[in-house]
């Protein structure tokens, strides 16, 4: 990702969904201005969600996909209709391309939308191809009337995108922490550099806090916590408010002062995406959990995991040790979340700054409907540290 972007998670995520040749691609490719997706006549041309990121006003940032046709075939078919429906997860509006050339039943179609309002996702219907079937009726039974386009010919593109930009998916503007500090305080934010930690940059949810913290107009001062002491010592202020890495949150408790609010990135990640009050819930089944647990450890994206890796290496070490039992570990990373949960004790999860609140919450939804606790990273070690009460103090 170019750092001078807004990152995914941030965007809203526009997806296309249809039949195998409804002009999907076509449509993605003339509404970005750009060959985002590949175009053919053969049908499954698509064989994987493709993404495509670009500036829809006054909207603002946003994400492009395209996806696999709904009524694909065969056992590969079947994997790809499965990639689609994964992207229902992750679609805060949705675009449901109507071929023109195919005429009633449009069973599948209607499949569609009932997935778009079970799922509560806002959508439009377009008619593709209007440049050749512009006799096209519509049938399904449905209050929003379709926008007739050609990807072809450009017909009704501009009005295509227009209407989306105009679409607004949540009226509540959020924020990391802006909305609780003021102007002019000073935000300490602990940062340790080991082996974990990527060469010559910061990772994103820190880039994303200092961010916000400049937008309240106060002062972030960025330290390791090998410094952390000497520092508080040298501001000549009282800092409003320290926030941590999870990794070193024991360490970092014990130098800030109680009455300095302390949390952790993490955690104010939990509150942002919307499973705080879940997560503080989740983590108290830590204490109960017994020999042969099964724990379900999961992260948003994926990357190269180094030896001291916090998901796959600290975390598993901690819940041990916190124990004192040996429960068995699974783990998940990136766009793909595993179903059937029932076999979990708990699930911890990493901050998800790479996974927009749509996604965030229904992997969320999915645990609770079939019971299984559901915590992340920040959360669960502030627990096993005993400052959860601390960390969580400031949201009461």
């Amino acid at each position: 990702m170019n750092l001078n972007e807004t990152p995914s998670a941030n965007r809203v995520h526009i997806a296309f969904f249809g039949r195998r040749n409804a002009g999907k691609s076509s449509l993605v490719n003339a509404v970005t201005g750009q060959a985002a997706a590949l175009v053919s006549d053969v049908k499954g041309t698509t064989t994987d969600p493709v993404f495509k990121s670009m500036e829809l006003l006054p909207m603002g940032p946003v994400v492009i996909i395209d996806t696999p046709g709904f009524d694909d075939e065969g056992e590969l078919g079947d994997k790809r209709v499965n990639r689609a429906k994964q992207v229902l997860n992750k679609t805060d509006i949705a675009v449901l391309v109507i071929d023109g050339s195919i005429g009633a039943p449009l069973t599948l179609e209607e499949e569609l939308l009932n997935l778009f309002k079970a799922k509560n996702i806002p959508y439009i219907i377009v008619q593709n191809k209007f440049d050749i079937f512009n006799d096209f009726q519509f049938s399904i039974p449905c209050s929003i009337l379709p926008l007739q386009v050609s990807a072809k010919t450009g017909f009704n593109i501009n009005e295509l995108k227009e209407k989306l930009a105009s679409m607004r998916t949540d009226e509540t503007e959020k924020f990391l922490v802006r909305d609780l500090i003021q102007p002019d305080d000073l935000i300490v934010l602990v940062i340790p550099i080991d082996k974990a930690a990527p060469k010559g940059r910061l990772i994103l949810p820190q880039q994303q806090m200092i961010r916000d913290i400049l937008e309240a107009g106060a002062v972030s001062l960025v330290v390791r916590e090998s410094e952390l002491e000497q520092a508080l010592k040298n501001t000549g202020k009282k800092p409003a408010l320290v926030i941590t890495d999870s990794q070193v949150f024991a360490q970092v408790s014990k130098v800030v002062p109680q009455e300095i609010p302390l949390t952790s990135f993490s955690i104010l990640f939990a509150r942002y995406k919307g499973f705080l009050e879940t997560a503080v819930k989740g983590a108290a089944v830590i204490d109960s959990i017994n020999d042969g647990d099964k724990i379900l450890i999961c992260e948003g994206c994926t990357h190269h995991r180094q030896c001291d890796d916090i998901g796959t290496v600290k975390i598993p070490k901690m819940l041990k040790n916190h124990c004192g039992k040996t429960p068995e570990f699974r783990f998940c990373s990136g766009g793909d979340f595993i179903e059937d949960l029932s076999p979990y004790k708990l699930i911890i999860h990493c901050g998800s700054c790479m996974l927009n609140e749509r996604e965030v919450l229904y992997r969320q939804n999915l645990a609770l409907k079939q019971n299984i606790p559901f915590t992340n990273y920040g959360i669960a070690i502030a627990h096993m540290s005993d400052i959860l009460k601390r960390s969580i103090a400031m949201f009461n």
